[in-house]
């Protein structure tokens, strides 16, 4: 359960990546000295932060793939369950413009389809997941689902009383 936590997070840290992107194509950023930046200069700050996070996420693979041991005939498992779990970028947001011709059903419908397709990758990556895990020795299943914890708790954790945004979505997932 913690895993799906994981994935959710990484999943949602790359939605908001995408979704950050696609906000800041609407709105001119402040560059030094007040200036707005232009769209090539915001594309290049979002491919930065991107490299950064593709970066982060190798370093993290790499300590859980040594933290297992992971072993040749593993090996094959553990890179499906990598592919199938790797962070996809959102598809482009709606039109601004285009969402606000829409009547309030119509809107509606274009969210309920985007958690539709939410819901399918998740669904996806929990497929993966039970695959990878099964192929683990009881030792390694131990070592994944505390390094699931720990992520949990980095990212998902408590934050007073109701929780946080993240974190409340992350006790209920």
């Amino acid at each position: 359960m913690n895993t799906i936590r994981k994935t959710l997070i990484i999943g949602m840290t790359v939605l908001g990546l995408g979704t950050g992107a696609a906000f800041a194509a609407d709105t001119p950023a402040p560059g030094r000295h007040g200036q707005a930046l232009t769209q090539e200069q915001r594309a290049a700050k979002m491919a930065e932060r991107q490299a950064k996070f593709q970066e982060m996420m190798a370093k993290h693979q790499a300590a859980l793939h040594d933290k297992l041991k992971i072993t040749a005939a593993q090996e094959p498992a553990w890179n499906a369950y990598l592919a199938a779990t790797a962070p996809k970028l959102p598809a482009a947001r709606p039109d601004r413009a285009a969402l606000a011709q829409l009547s309030a059903p119509e809107r509606a419908e274009k969210r309920l389809e985007m958690h539709k397709q939410m819901l399918a990758r998740q669904e996806t990556r929990l497929a993966a997941l039970k695959t990878f895990y099964a192929q683990l020795t009881p030792e390694q299943q131990k070592t994944f689902d505390e390094a699931a914890k720990r992520m949990h708790g980095r990212f998902g954790g408590h934050r007073g009383h109701g929780g946080g945004h993240g974190g409340a979505m992350m006790r209920h997932g």
